[in-house]
């Protein structure tokens, strides 16, 4: 049973989704505005609550979508985020994934896709990659399966190492690359190993969270590792 927080203003469609959320047998608590779900976040530093994943809608009375957003991923860059909204573009799809979010679902949406969505975070979050005895590793990185870490050993130059936060989808996409590093990933093949789902046909998504990454490891001087190869997709740089 996973703990479930669901932040809608619209009673109607936040009672909805609670029940469905409920019948998988999840134990669902309910915000229905900005404030109440910063409270029950624990507060303006956003730690405690412990939940295990995150529905949440953006135009919220009290603190935006974007804010909670904003407030989980300062303090925390496993628990997973699905943002349902009205908004339908492009920008606010890249946005959102950008400040953090892991998934995001227009409305109207279909109760089930958002159960399926749900579950397919919760399976990341559990780590349902193949346990491994030893860290996989790729000249400064260290990948460990099990912990679903990334920790970075300083650079003979001076660079900065040490432990890189990283997001569930973040995770999945490295440890796919240094499993297979001569590899030239697609989109859409990092798209369905990352996401555990068959491809969507929108492959920014696939390069944000790449992006996100490379800001990540910019400090410890190794975002150069995730190479580009254009038109094609992505691999590590040898």
């Amino acid at each position: 049973m996973a703990r479930v927080l669901v932040i809608e203003d619209d009673a109607a469609i936040n009672d909805v989704v609670t029940t469905r959320l409920s019948r998988d047998g999840h134990a669902v608590t309910q915000a229905f505005s900005g404030s109440e779900a910063r409270l029950l976040l624990g507060g303006a530093d956003g730690k405690g609550a412990g939940f295990d994943v995150v529905v949440c809608d953006l135009m919220l009375p009290g603190a935006t979508g974007e804010e909670l957003v904003g407030l989980i991923r300062g303090r925390d860059a496993a628990t997973p985020i699905v943002v349902i909204s009205a908004r339908t573009t492009p920008a606010d799809r890249v946005g959102l994934l950008r400040l953090g979010a892991d998934d995001y679902l227009t409305k109207p949406f279909d109760l089930d896709e958002l159960a399926a969505r749900v579950e397919v975070q919760l399976r990341h979050r559990g780590g349902e990659a193949p346990a491994a005895g030893e860290a996989l590793r790729w000249h400064r990185w260290s990948l460990d399966p099990e912990a679903r870490t990334l920790s970075v050993a300083p650079g003979a130059g001076g660079e900065p190492g040490g432990d890189v936060p990283l997001t569930k989808i973040e995770f999945n996409i490295l440890e796919a690359l240094v499993r297979r590093p001569n590899k030239v990933f697609s989109k859409s093949e990092l798209f369905e190993l990352a996401w555990g789902e068959p491809f969507a046909g929108d492959d920014s998504v696939v390069a944000v969270h790449v992006s996100n990454i490379r800001a990540k490891l910019r400090a410890t001087g190794t975002d150069a590792y995730l190479r580009t190869v254009w038109g094609m997709g992505f691999k590590l740089a040898s």
